[in-house]
């Protein structure tokens, strides 16, 4: 297994939210803190993001925010990130933040969230990205997207390797728990999508609602 020394953390701005989501980002800063991880972030300061990077911080952890030069015109920069990389664009801010990693932990969010969790599972699904992804499901927030994932499987947008490319966790100390047990990915996973091009698709069992969830919920080994 591949130490873990910094995570990358996906995660909303938004501040008008259900306080159990607050309640999992401050545990997941915590924790992070305690295991000696930095957390990459979008150094955004409000929001889930706001508040997993203070609590990081007051639990004695390191900070790396990396921030688009046109947010911080706008003053939404945490001030008081242990260091901040300003980009150019949202293109080259996702980039280095995945660089910057070793391992991702998706938080609950809007659009832009579930933009970077596509993004790097993408990545993952080319060889690009080869570390650990971990789904944090709170309160079953992302229910409804882990079954479309599961329905893409189905019906052979993907295949059933790719189903392990992520972990779903309930809870932050599931989440990092995860990542630190996921092996590093097969980089030459990239060479059965090729071959998967160039065939007839296979015939693949469908899974129902029930098997979805059940899969789902479950942080596998």
């Amino acid at each position: 297994m591949k130490k873990i020394k910094s995570v990358c953390v996906y995660c909303a701005s938004s501040s008008k939210i259900n306080p159990r989501y607050f309640e999992a980002a401050r545990e997941t800063g915590r924790l992070l803190a305690q295991n000696g991880m930095r957390c990459v972030c979008g150094a955004g300061n409000q929001g889930l993001m706001g508040t997993l990077a203070d609590s990081v911080l007051e639990n004695g952890g390191e900070v790396l925010g990396v921030i688009p030069r046109f947010m911080i015109d706008e003053g939404w920069c945490h001030k008081g990130l242990t260091e901040t990389i300003v980009t150019a664009d949202m293109h080259e801010r996702k980039e280095r933040m995945a660089q910057e990693a070793d391992a991702v932990i998706a938080l609950p969010g809007g659009c832009g969230t579930m933009e970077e969790l596509f993004e790097i599972i993408t990545w993952k699904q080319l060889g690009l990205f080869l570390n650990p992804i971990v789904i944090l499901n709170i309160d079953g927030y992302y229910n409804p997207l882990i079954k479309m994932l599961h329905n893409a499987i189905g019906e052979n947008f993907m295949r059933q390797e790719h189903a392990r490319m992520w972990q779903v966790a309930q809870t932050p100390q599931e989440a990092v728990d995860a990542i630190q047990n996921i092996p590093v990915w097969d980089k030459n996973i990239r060479k059965i999508a090729a071959k998967q091009s160039s065939l007839s698709p296979p015939v693949l069992p469908r899974f129902s609602c029930r098997d979805i969830y059940m899969d789902s919920s479950e942080v596998l080994p």
